[in-house]
């Protein structure tokens, strides 16, 4: 059936406008290109005089002045006894652990055993000491009472000898006498021959009585070097036996340190942290304990600064910290001054004593790094009035701010390195 309508007057219909047009008039030329320039003008501006300062983050540790002391567990063993609690003030040779190192064989306790028998050996030695004493004093006091007698007939004998060379002088003038009286006629020979006998016999009797005195001095002088020498024997083994008590000391002191080991304070401080507690096992280096020395702690940040860093740190320098333990999200970031730059790289023996220290991800330190030291005024790390207890040992992140150039700089940076890399030999 053929359409009521032609095609023409439905499309005439469709393409009727409804209402009046209005053209509307673009902007001007000069308006646009005014606005360009402009644009153009201050996105140069910008470029030319704003400046950025390129930033890196680092890793650092909060460290305590005086440092805090470490304690290790020396040998493997159990955490039999714990002295000491968490903040407790302690003083130099205060015992913290109580660490039992016994071994347990067939034939029971080794230490135990060990103790039982070099304590039975010492004392056996002190029965040994107490009866060579009584040896020595016995000894000495014998050959004292021989000597008293001998010195007590050596006076007597003295005496005698004494009184033998009066009676010999006494004879000697007699006979001198006789010989004048027999020269004058008033004696015979035979009284003389008489009277020179007698005197003979007494000077007999003075030689023997003298030689008697010096036999007995002679003695005396044997008595009082038997003394010495039995003196010095006994002490010789006395010594020796004192000698070998020591060793049993020795002995008896190291069997104790196999038994039972405490470990004390090297220094007067506070105990900052317990690492373990009362029946853990622990091996050759476990940490122990951690002492901060002295009762005033100052609290300082270490940070490791890489090599294309340290040029632009300088003392004195403000930078931004945060802390792991109070996350940048909710408390934010704390301020640090920069107080002490290392002139050297940091060894890595150094390093290990950090737990912050940059390691790779087989935990090996790789690279070089200079240690900063950051100091923190603790009346600043405060949040909504509140007061954030700062600890040795806790890990944060440092924003250190280097060098700063314009923008422009930045944007032709890549034009620098390829200078640099396409530059000839620096005449």
């Amino acid at each position: 059936m053929p359409p009521l309508f032609r095609p023409e007057v439905a499309e005439n219909k469709q393409s009727q406008w409804l209402g009046k047009a209005l053209l509307l008039k673009g902007w001007p030329p000069w308006i646009t290109a005014l606005l360009t320039a402009a644009f153009m003008i201050a996105l140069i501006m910008f470029l030319i005089f704003a400046q950025y300062a390129r930033r890196i983050t680092v890793t650092a540790e909060v460290i305590t002045e005086p440092h805090t002391i470490n304690l290790f567990s020396p040998e493997q063993g159990v955490i039999s006894q714990l002295f000491v609690s968490n903040g407790q003030q302690v003083i130099s040779g205060t015992p913290l652990y109580q660490l039992d190192l016994s071994r347990v064989g067939q034939t029971g306790n080794a230490s135990t055993t060990t103790l039982a028998a070099i304590n039975k050996q010492r004392h056996q030695l002190d029965d040994i000491i107490a009866q060579l004493e009584n040896n020595k004093r016995a000894t000495l006091s014998n050959l004292q009472d021989q000597l008293d007698q001998y010195q007590q007939a050596q006076t007597g004998l003295n005496k005698m000898v004494a009184s033998a060379a009066d009676g010999l002088n006494a004879m000697r003038i007699t006979l001198d006498s006789y010989n004048i009286s027999l020269r004058k006629g008033l004696i015979n020979t035979d009284q003389l021959n008489n009277q020179r006998y007698l005197y003979y016999q007494q000077q007999s009797s003075y030689q023997n009585l003298h030689a008697q005195a010096i036999q007995q001095s002679l003695q005396i002088s044997g008595l009082q070097s038997a003394k010495v020498t039995k003196s010095s024997d006994f002490d010789n083994q006395i010594s020796q036996s004192r000698y070998q008590q020591q060793g049993l000391d020795r002995e008896l002191a190291e069997a104790n340190v196999k038994n039972l080991l405490l470990i004390t304070a090297p220094a007067a401080g506070s105990i900052s942290s317990l690492s373990v507690t009362p029946g853990q096992m622990v091996n050759a280096g476990d940490s122990l304990v951690q002492l901060v020395p002295g009762n005033n702690e100052v609290f300082f940040l270490i940070a490791w600064l890489p090599d294309e860093s340290r040029p632009f740190v300088t003392l004195g320098e403000t930078i931004n910290i945060r802390y792991a333990a109070f996350p940048a999200e909710k408390y934010g970031q704390f301020p640090g001054k920069v107080i002490s730059v290392a002139d050297a790289p940091s060894t890595a023996q150094e390093m290990k004593e950090y737990l912050s220290a940059p390691r790779n991800s087989s935990g090996i330190i790789t690279g070089s790094y200079f240690k900063a030291i950051i100091g923190l005024n603790s009346a600043s790390v405060t949040w909504h009035q509140q007061h954030l207890a700062l600890t040795s040992g806790m890990q944060a992140e440092t924003t250190l701010f280097l060098e700063q150039r314009p923008l422009y700089q930045w944007m032709l940076a890549p034009y620098y390195s390829l200078k640099n890399s396409i530059s000839g030999p620096i005449k």
